[in-house]
This record gives C-alpha cells, sequence and structure tokens, in this order.
C-alpha cells in the first residue's frame, strides 16, 4: 500500500512538473523550484491540518505521548507523508537528472536519501508516522527558501524592496522555529523516550536521521546567513568579485 500510495504521488508530482514545463517555463532549474515550491505548501498545510484536527477532535493531551508518536496514526498523516515520499523520489531523481546540484558532496541529495529510507521504511512497517510528520513541519521554512529562489529567478533582488524584507524576516522566523528548533525538540523527544523504543531498527534510524537533519539544518543556517549578507550588501559583494 505503501508503494503504491508513494508511486501514485510521484505521478502527480511528474504531471506538475509537465504543465509548469508545457505553459510557464522549461528551465530545469525553474520547473524544479516550482515543483518544490508546491510541494512545500500543500505539505505545510496539510501538517497543520492534522495537527489542528488531531486537537480538535481528540484534544493534546496525550497527543505526543510515546506510543502515539511511535504507533499511533493521526487522521490523514500516512497520506502526507506518503506525498512527500513521493516527491522526494521525484526530486532526487529530477536533480540528478538535470544536474541541479553543487558540490562533491551536495547536502540536498544527502537529505532526500535521508527522509527517502526514513520514510519508505516508516511507511513499509507503519510506524512512527507521527514523529516523522512532525519533522515536516520544517517544510514551512522550505517555502520561504523556494519563494526566495524564485524570486530570484525573477529579478527581484533589491534588498531595499518591501517583498525581499518581508520574505527574509519570514524565512529566518521559519528557519529557526520551524525547522531548527523542531528538529531539537524531536531529536531530545528521542533521546528521553529511547528506553521506550522496542528493539528494532526505529530508534537506531530515528536517531541517525535526526542527526543528520541537524548537521544539514546548520550548514542551511549558514548558507542562509551568507545569502543575507550578500543580498544586503550587493555593491560589496560585487567589488569582492571584480578584485
Amino acid at each position: 500500500m505503501a508503494r503504491t500510495s508513494s508511486q501514485n504521488q510521484n505521478e502527480k508530482n511528474k504531471i506538475a512538473n509537465w504543465v509548469i514545463r508545457s505553459f510557464v517555463s522549461r528551465d530545469p532549474l525553474f520547473v524544479n523550484t516550482s515543483v518544490s515550491l508546491l510541494h512545500s505548501t500543500i505539505i505545510s498545510v496539510s501538517v497543520v491540518f492534522i495537527l489542528v484536527n488531531q486537537c480538535l477532535k481528540n484534544g493534546s493531551d496525550g497527543m505526543f505521548e510515546h506510543s502515539q508518536l511511535v504507533g499511533g496514526t493521526w487522521e490523514w498523516a500516512y497520506a502526507a507523508l506518503c506525498f512527500s515520499c513521493g516527491y522526494f523520489a521525484y526530486d532526487q531523481l529530477d536533480m540528478l537528472f538535470y544536474r541541479l546540484y553543487s558540490g562533491s558532496i551536495p547536502s540536498i541529495l544527502v537529505h532526500h536519501m535521508i527522509l527517502l529510507v526514513c520514510f519508505t521504511l516508516a511507511l513499509y512497517r507503519n510506524v512512527t508516522i507521527n514523529y516523522l510528520i512532525l519533522t515536516l513541519v520544517c517544510e514551512l521554512h522550505s517555502i520561504f527558501l523556494h519563494v526566495r529562489k524564485v524570486r530570484r529567478m525573477a529579478g527581484i533582488r533589491s534588498a531595499k524592496s518591501t517583498i525581499v524584507r518581508v520574505e527574509w524576516v519570514l524565512n529566518w522566523l521559519t528557519f529557526i522555529f520551524a525547522r531548527s528548533l523542531s528538529h531539537i525538540l524531536i531529536t531530545i523527544k528521542l533521546v528521553v523516550d529511547a528506553p521506550k523504543f522496542e528493539k528494532g531498527v526505529e530508534l537506531p534510524l530515528a536517531l541517525f536521521g535526526m542527526a543528520g537533519m541537524n548537521f544539514i539544518n546548520v550548514g542551511l543556517g549558514i548558507d542562509l546567513f551568507n545569502a543575507f549578507k550578500r543580498e544586503r550588501n550587493p555593491q560589496k559583494n560585487s567589488d569582492h568579485h571584480g578584485e
């Protein structure tokens, strides 16, 4: 079932890819970023809906208990995870096919590989679904990462622009709270609840996955800060390259 659901979501991502290529732009980077923005938006809305729906139906008491996070599955959580799993599979292939990455060990490819392993195993075994839904809170930040990329492709780069300023405020807020803090809290929860896990691959894989995510977040934060400095001082950056 998990495999079929993920395949269906992969097909939907391909359709979105085709629509953007046919009617908007054929530039591989623009298409990839647009599909990524679409995914981040849909998943962010879905995760918020899942959490709010769960609170309204059953209350927040016990919602984040170990038994719920590991063995339970909130309503719509499985479908949302399948959607993301399909997207990450598509995105990994798309980036490899069009070489939309840089560096000898691209962090984005490592990020997707970690998620694909964790998501696929969780969906197959139907465990830790709710834990993984919580990790997807970070997609709120991904929205603004993709918006920034699309905005720069559109030629809107002035640091004095209100749009750019608002975007950077939202970018930093979501990076700190939706991505960094949420992943740190999930990691702490895993460590605290470690004795409650049964013997198996769930805990080691979860700890490995979160360690990888936190490490990637550090690198992302550094890249984000450097990008922020470049946009705030475009003239200085231009002079530096001209030397």
